[in-house]
């Protein structure tokens, strides 16, 4: 076992002295773009379960948000890991183990075998969409990631500005361009938009799937956001291929559970779409390029297929193809 492994199951057994001399096989689950680290602890025998222990960094301001995320989503209903132990000292957070078959595992199966899964995670999505803004307190919006604004928007805008098109791409915007008007149009229409409670990155890698229901991960991100970002990150997953058909069976389910107009639903969707597309590229090409995370350029092509999609599908959206096209 190497070393680093070794200091952290002596930590495990401390926190849980139950576990001092019960064998254990700790395994580093390698996934992800973020600096937080997961290991998972097998403990032999039935009588004691596996877990995973998440050891994060103050690096990024939303790691310490997990915790606090957890409590809230659990309260809601909603299906996520239970927290076993917290060390915020040492920013140690020993929780359920959900298992290794995530959502992203059946992205080759039968529509017909997906399809529940995606409907199974599209109602653990539905609960968090539920709490609308005005449900939220000032204690609760301050003690989680910062809402989506029309600043925040063009944050990601700029990012994909910046490492994809000029860093990846080598190609110089103008700012007086029909595309830097139609990214203006884009953020400032978003962000007059009733908000709810989103989870930021919801997309097939952080679903887990148990006995075909959903449960969600990594959702330190939670904030005040539009319902439509959550279901672009999901539906236009570049991890993934979902047909159109798909993608619309998907969304109908959604309407008809949230009782929304499918119309309007697929109109801000697709806005949506745009901008979380946008903002994954931004990262993709930011990973490989200046974090050595060469990986990511994979997906790049996928992303760029389902941005043109988009942009074709939105008139108003027309005006971004020449950005990476």
């Amino acid at each position: 076992m190497p070393p680093e492994h070794e200091a952290l199951l002596i930590i495990t057994r401390r926190q849980f002295p139950q576990l001092e001399g019960v064998d254990c096989c700790v395994e580093a689950i390698l996934k992800g773009g973020s600096d937080r680290h997961y290991y998972r602890f097998e403990w032999a025998g039935e009588k004691h379960p596996p877990m995973v222990l998440m050891v994060y960094t103050l690096a990024r301001r939303d790691n310490p948000k997990f915790v606090p995320a957890t409590r809230r989503l659990a309260a809601l209903g909603v299906n996520v890991p239970a927290i076993y132990a917290f060390d915020e000292q040492r920013l140690f957070v020993w929780l359920q183990d959900l298992g290794r078959d995530d959502l992203h595992a059946h992205r080759d199966d039968p529509w017909d075998q997906r399809r529940p899964l995606y409907e199974a995670t599209l109602r653990e999505a539905a609960k968090i969409h539920d709490v609308t803004a005005d449900k939220l307190s000032l204690a609760d919006i301050n003690g989680m990631e910062p809402a989506f604004s029309e600043g925040m928007y063009e944050w990601e805008q700029n990012y994909f500005i910046e490492h994809f098109v000029r860093g990846h791409l080598s190609r110089e915007v103008d700012e007086d361009s029909e595309a830097t008007v139609a990214l203006a149009k884009l953020r400032k229409r978003l962000s007059e938009l009733p908000r709810c409670l989103v989870h930021r990155d919801f997309q097939s890698q952080n679903v887990i799937m148990r006995s075909g229901e959903a449960w969600l991960v990594d959702y330190q991100g939670l904030r005040p956001g539009l319902a439509e970002y959550d279901l672009a990150s999901l539906l236009f997953d570049p991890y993934v291929v979902l047909s159109r058909s798909e993608r619309h069976d998907l969304l109908s389910f959604y309407a008809e559970l949230r009782g929304l107009n499918l119309p309007e639903l697929r109109e801000v969707f697709f806005l949506c779409a745009a901008q979380r597309l946008m903002q994954a590229l931004g990262a993709y090409a930011n990973l490989y390029r200046n974090q050595g995370k060469t990986h990511f350029e994979q997906h790049i092509p996928a992303g760029v297929r389902n941005l043109t999609t988009v942009c074709e599908e939105a008139e108003d959206l027309a005006p971004l193809l020449p950005l990476f096209t």
